[in-house]
C-alpha cells in the first residue's frame, strides 16, 4: 500500500511540473489573418452610353488592357472644330509673324515717291518756260484784242455810212468781246503763274506724303507684337480646347491601371455611366499584403521592415516571405482606461505584413499564419 500511495505521489508530482513547464515555457509568437489587397475603384471622367464591354469578374488583366467603352457622342465633330480653329489660329499667327507681302510694301513705296515728286513740284512752282509760254500768250491775247477793236471801228465807220449790214456790226461786237476776254485770261494765268503754287496746295502735299510715308513705314515693321501675341494666345487656347477633347476621348476606353483581378463589374452595353463615378472594382495582384493582430506583450518583439515567414492554408508547410510594413499605434478591443494588468493582456495591435512572394499563386482571402517567432531584420 505504501508502495502504490508512494507511486502516485510521484505520478502527481511529475504531472505538476509537466504542467509548470508547458505554463512557464516561451509559447511560439503564431498571429492568423487573411491576405487582402488594395481595391481599385475606376471609372471615365467624361461618363456616357457604354458601347462595348471588355473584362468579367474574376479575370486577371494587366496594365492597361480595356475594361469597357463608351460611346463617343459629339466628342469626334468637337476635335474636328477644335482642330479647324487651331489650324486656322497657325496660319493666321504666320501671316503677321511673316509681315505683309512685298509687293504690298512695294506699292507703299511706290505711292510714297509719287506723293514726294508731287510735293517737289509743288515747292518749285512753275517753270520759267511755262511762264514765258504764258507771257507768249498774253501778247497774242493782246494782238488779237487790237485787231478786233480795228474791225470793230471800222465796221462802226461803215454802219454810220450805212454800208454795214447788221450781222457784219454784230460779229465784229462778238470778235471784240471774246478778245478781250481771252486777254484777260491770259492776263490771270500768267498772273498765278509768277505767284507760284498755293499755301494750301502746299500744306496738302505734305500732308499726303507724310500719310504715305508713315503707311509704307507700317509695312515695312510688319504688324504689331501686340497683335502676335494675340495671335499666339488664340492659338494657344485652340490647341488647349483641342488636347483637352482628345483627352476625353481616351477616357472613353477605360483600361486597367496596373496588374489587376476584377473584382466587381456589373455593365452592360447601353448603360449610362455618370462622370467621375466608379464602376469597376479591381483588385491589385502585384500587392498583396495580410492584416493580423499581435497582443501589447508581445509588441516588444517585433519591428518595422522585419522579414517574416507566412504559412497559407492549402499551401501545407510551405512558407511564403513576407516583410512588416505597419504597426499600429493605438490599441484595439479594450477600452482606453485599463485598471488591472489583466485587462492590458486583453489589448492588440494591428499589424501589416506585405508579402514578397509567391504573389502570382496567392489570391485575397485566404487565411494564413504569421511566424513572428522566425523573423529575420532587414
Amino acid at each position: 500500500m505504501w508502495k502504490a500511495l508512494a507511486g502516485f505521489l510521484v505520478a502527481g508530482a511529475a504531472i505538476a511540473a509537466w504542467l509548470y513547464w508547458t505554463q512557464q515555457r516561451p509559447r511560439p509568437l503564431v498571429v492568423s489573418g487573411f491576405i487582402e489587397a488594395d481595391q481599385i475603384r475606376v471609372g471615365s471622367r467624361v461618363g456616357g452610353r457604354v458601347a462595348e464591354v471588355f473584362a468579367v469578374e474574376g479575370q486577371r488583366l494587366r496594365k492597361g488592357d480595356p475594361l469597357y467603352r463608351l460611346e463617343a457622342f459629339d466628342l469626334e465633330e468637337r476635335l474636328a472644330r477644335a482642330e479647324a480653329t487651331a489650324s486656322a489660329a497657325a496660319a493666321e499667327l504666320t501671316r503677321l509673324r511673316a509681315g505683309y507681302r512685298p509687293q504690298e510694301v512695294q506699292q507703299a513705296r511706290g505711292r510714297r515717291d509719287r506723293l514726294a515728286a508731287v510735293l517737289a513740284k509743288a515747292r518749285a512752282g512753275p517753270r520759267r518756260r511755262e511762264i514765258e509760254i504764258a507771257e507768249q500768250k498774253l501778247k497774242v491775247a493782246q494782238a488779237n484784242l487790237e485787231l478786233a477793236e480795228s474791225e470793230h471801228r471800222q465796221i462802226m465807220r461803215m454802219a454810220q455810212q450805212r454800208t454795214a449790214s447788221q450781222t457784219e456790226i454784230d460779229r465784229a461786237e462778238r470778235e471784240l468781246k471774246k478778245s478781250r476776254a481771252e486777254l484777260a485770261a491770259a492776263e490771270q494765268e500768267l498772273e498765278l503763274l509768277r505767284e507760284g503754287t498755293r499755301p494750301e496746295e502746299l500744306a496738302e502735299a505734305e500732308a499726303a506724303l507724310a500719310e504715305a510715308e508713315a503707311a509704307l513705314k507700317l509695312l515695312e515693321e510688319g504688324y504689331r507684337a501686340e497683335d502676335i501675341r494675340q495671335a499666339e494666345a488664340k492659338l494657344k487656347a485652340a490647341e488647349a480646347e483641342a488636347a483637352a477633347i482628345r483627352r476625353q476621348i481616351a477616357e472613353l476606353v477605360v483600361c486597367a491601371p496596373c496588374e489587376c483581378t476584377v473584382e466587381a463589374i456589373d455593365l452592360r452595353p447601353g448603360d449610362i455611366v455618370a462622370p467621375d463615378a466608379p464602376t469597376v472594382s479591381l483588385l491589385e495582384a502585384n500587392r498583396l499584403w495580410l492584416r493580423a493582430y499581435v497582443p501589447e506583450n508581445r509588441l516588444a518583439r517585433i519591428r518595422l521592415n522585419q522579414r517574416v515567414p507566412v504559412r497559407i492554408d492549402g499551401f501545407g508547410d510551405r512558407k511564403f516571405m513576407g516583410r512588416i510594413t505597419f504597426i499600429a499605434t493605438e490599441g484595439e478591443f479594450t477600452p482606453r482606461n485599463i485598471q488591472t494588468p489583466e485587462e492590458r493582456s486583453k489589448q492588440v495591435f494591428r499589424i501589416k505584413i506585405t508579402i514578397e512572394e509567391g504573389l502570382e499563386r496567392l489570391r485575397p482571402g485566404m487565411m494564413g499564419d504569421v511566424l513572428l517567432d522566425e523573423a529575420t531584420p532587414d
